[in-house]
């Protein structure tokens, strides 16, 4: 793992709301922070939705946590375009986050209940 990365679990009840739907909740959810970047949540995939969830096309690669999958939310209020990513083959040193998936924050709430 990158020195700048931390992992490790995040302290209490996490929940995702989409448009005004609850999508996820966890009490094992992980708290990712790298370098001076606001923390991350990341969430079990046996916690979220995953029915709401739509893989789409897009994909980044971090040159420390591997290739990222995105995927939209699908509700009744419309489609959140690539409000979620999961590192499914994540790099060596951070396979921690294989399975969980994280949010933007900006098109979802992440909030500690």
């Amino acid at each position: 793992m990158a020195d700048h990365i931390t992992v490790k679990p995040a302290s209490g009840t996490w929940v995702i709301r989409a448009a005004g739907a609850v999508i996820g909740e966890s009490n094992s959810a992980l708290e990712l922070t790298e370098g001076d970047y606001p923390s991350v949540i990341y969430f079990p995939r046996a916690d979220v939705a995953t029915a709401f969830l739509d893989k789409t096309e897009k994909s980044t690669h971090c040159p420390w946590k591997g290739d990222a999958t995105y995927y939209s939310i699908e509700g009744n209020s419309g489609t959140l375009d690539n409000a979620a990513w999961s590192y499914e083959s994540p790099l060596e040193g951070m396979e921690e986050i294989r399975d969980h998936l994280a949010f933007f924050t900006d098109r979802v709430t992440v909030e500690q209940l």
